[in-house]
């Protein structure tokens, strides 16, 4: 090679170095289910808001794009999707040019969404190929038939989002046109990483795999796309590279393969160690034809009496309550790395978890939490949808389903929480009867999928729970310690006359503090935090103290959550500012939440 070509190759090398580096958001955003082959649809896409929904008279399913550009996976409201438009989006089309590798034809091609709010058409070449509703579940769309000629190909995604039907949940999201209160800045569109697979038509669909710590293995629970004779499933599972367990099984529905480790190494906050597995499905000649990496921690989480027990050993939850809102991304993280940080900046505030609030968070997240051994609630979006309305039930109950599917292998989730400050719930029987019917059906399939307890309804009102939480924003010391002293045997109720009566679940204040506290200028004129704010830095330690070391003394508490990590956006009363920039001494605040009274 002469010398010229030797620098034009190292000018490519460059700019293809430089082109990744570009990609927005270029993590595999699936950690506990990675393909080695994929790519990343990230990036420049064009776009054009559909304020009208007249897109489809105009066939815009059928363009070959639009005037606009956009940065995915940043939704239209947010400032790194380089558009930054804050009013309603009822509807809007992406486009994007997409041509299948040559080496993955013969395959079946997956085209993957992590999340899209609300509802999704997606068409390749003007025809459709898959449909979804729901803001945070991910979706897949086979688009083989569409792409088997191996050619460039148009990809168009029409979005609807209507946040007033109240039929859909949006959590966070602001109904009205300036954010106010607890309701921050819209997400509309695409938000999460959208990418593309090949995949044997007889491969992976989905694992699950659940640590049994007393019995020292892990029961790996494979579904397959579809079955061929003489397939078969190798698992192994590996601790630094060094197989610890094997094991092969014939391919089969519903199968379940138990893998024994010896002198296994637990995972916990203290120690977070991970064990890598790898599963491999074979042809009939033993031709590999899916291969999957994924991760487990070795742990157990159960409920004795008023007792959490992590590891069989009682453990007291110190969290904060995350709601994942970022003031350049919204709903989306900047970087990976910026996911890896707010573990980072809780724990270094003394937390060991958090109830993450109102958001179904990106996987990656829960990622970043097994790796720093991070515990965690997880939540799903629920305000915005209408409790007592049935088409309410249909949006919610099969994204709640798709979300707990998709998580229930972290380690570092110990609970879910489907719902959160049901207020609407009336006191009449006949009234509450469509309310607690969404929440009892949303609690039983939620245990048909998994094995960890389920706090219905964060806060109230109780309908049927594993856990027993409640919300106070008292800001006195004495009177928030009173407020836990039973009355007659009876623990604090909010309303008796819409909860069911306590029977001795793990208690918690799953909502406290909220101390608003300002560096800097105020975000709004409407900025806020719980009651009346402390008027120096001196009564703000003494207060978040004070409250804390009462809720530690309460004999039967379980843990708490304090209100909130980072400010957001007109709430300012995080322990960090919105840009995660530090309020405080951190090495004092840090000492008042690592106290555990167990």
């Amino acid at each position: 090679m002469n010398i010229v070509s030797r620098f034009n190759a190292l000018l490519m090398a460059a700019a293809c170095a430089l082109a990744l580096s570009a990609v927005p958001r270029a993590e595999y955003p699936r950690p506990q289910f990675e393909r080695p082959e994929w790519q990343n649809l990230n990036g420049d896409w064009t776009f054009e808001l559909d304020k009208g929904k007249s897109g489809m008279d105009r066939k815009l399913f059928d363009s070959k794009g639009f005037t606009d550009h956009i940065n995915v996976p940043f939704c239209p409201e947010s400032k790194l999707s380089g558009v930054q438009h804050t009013d309603f989006i009822p509807a809007m089309w992406y486009h994007r040019t997409i041509e299948v590798p040559q080496q993955w034809l013969g395959k079946r091609i997956l085209l993957n969404f992590g999340g899209v709010d609300f509802f999704t058409a997606v068409y390749v070449d003007g025809k459709l190929v898959g449909r979804h509703w729901g803001g945070s579940s991910p979706f897949t769309c086979d688009i083989t038939e569409a792409t088997a000629d191996g050619k460039p190909h148009n990809l168009v995604v029409r979005v609807e989002d209507d946040i007033h039907s109240r039929t859909q949940p949006t959590g966070k999201q602001c109904s009205r046109y300036n954010s106010e209160g607890c309701h921050y800045t819209r997400t509309t569109g695409i938000w999460q990483t959208v990418w593309m697979e090949p995949v044997d038509e007889a491969g992976l669909k989905s694992v699950y795999i659940v640590p049994d710590l007393d019995e020292n293995r892990f029961l790996v629970k494979p579904e397959f796309r579809a079955l061929k004779a003489g397939q078969t499933i190798d698992v192994a599972v590996k601790d630094n590279g060094k197989t610890v367990a094997r094991a092969s099984r014939k391919a089969a529905p519903g199968i379940e393969i138990p893998l024994t480790v010896k002198n296994a190494k637990t995972w916990s906050p203290e120690s977070p160690f991970l064990y890598d597995i790898e599963l491999t499905v074979r042809d009939a000649d033993g031709k590999a034809i899916d291969t999957v990496n994924s991760y487990a921690g070795m742990r157990k989480i159960h409920v004795e009496g008023n007792r959490y027990y992590l590891n069989n050993k009682p453990y007291y939850l110190r969290f904060v309550l995350d709601q994942g809102f970022y003031p350049d991304g919204v709903w989306t993280a900047p970087t990976d790395a910026d996911l890896r940080r707010d573990i980072e900046l809780s724990k270094a505030a003394g937390f060991n978890g958090a109830r993450l609030h109102q958001k179904m968070f990106d996987e990656r997240f829960f990622y970043w939490a097994d790796k720093l051994g991070y515990l965690t609630w997880a939540e799903a979006p629920s305000w915005g949808g209408d409790l007592n309305n049935p088409l309410t039930a249909r949006n919610f109950i099969p994204e709640w389903e798709t979300l707990v599917v998709r998580d229930r292998n972290h380690p570092s989730i110990i609970a879910w929480t489907p719902f959160n400050e049901t207020w609407e719930r009336p006191d009449n029987d006949e009234a509450a009867l469509q309310h607690d019917r969404i929440i009892e059906d949303v609690y039983r399939a939620t245990h048909n999928l998994d094995y960890r307890p389920v706090n219905d309804a964060s806060g109230n009102y109780h309908v049927i729970t594993d856990l027993w939480t409640v919300h106070s924003y008292e800001q006195d010391p004495a009177r928030l310690a009173e407020w836990f002293v039973l009355k007659d045997g009876k623990y604090p109720c909010q309303d008796p006359r819409r909860d069911v009566p306590y029977s001795g679940q793990p208690f918690f204040i799953d909502e406290y503090g909220g101390i608003k506290w300002v560096v800097g200028e105020q975000f709004s004129d409407i900025s806020w935090g719980y009651g009346q704010g402390p008027k120096t830095i001196e009564e703000f330690y003494t207060r978040l103290e004070g409250l804390t070391d009462a809720i530690n003394a309460v004999p039967y508490m379980s843990g708490y959550c304090y209100t909130q990590l980072t400010d957001v956006e007109q709430e300012q009363n995080g322990i960090y500012n919105y840009d995660r920039t530090p309020k405080f001494d951190m090495e004092r605040i840090s000492k008042i939440f690592s106290k555990s009274p167990f």
